[in-house]
């Protein structure tokens, strides 16, 4: 991966990780699609800290390499994806992330340790 996008990974992760989300999980997806390299994947209590965190993700990414991301359901607040272009960050609430199972579409995607990317 080139360095900027380093950086704006570990930022996202970073901001992810401060913000307290649950079940975090990083997954490799540059051998399964052509359209990004890796999803992340978290969840929080309410659609208040989904929007909140989205917040945090994207001024810590910003700060880093001033990228912004492409935002998709942030006023709804049940799901947030920024898309990043080499990586997808998805922030549901716990009801949407169990009914959308989105880890499980991608179940033979290898998962990362976030914590070896921060």
């Amino acid at each position: 991966m080139p360095a900027t996008v380093d950086a704006s990974l570990k930022a996202a992760l970073a901001a992810l990780v401060e913000s307290k989300v649950e079940g975090l999980l990083v997954m490799d997806l540059s051998s399964a699609c052509s359209f990004t390299d890796m999803f992340v994947i978290c969840h929080g209590s309410s659609k208040r800290q989904v929007r909140s965190v989205a917040d945090d993700v994207d001024r810590a990414v910003r700060k880093q390499t001033g990228k912004r991301p492409a935002l998709e359901g942030y006023e709804v607040g049940e799901w947030v994806l920024m898309d990043y272009g080499d990586f997808i960050v998805h922030i549901f609430n716990a009801r949407a992330r169990e009914f959308y199972r989105l880890e499980s579409l991608w179940y033979d995607a290898p998962g990362i340790d976030p914590a070896t990317l921060c």
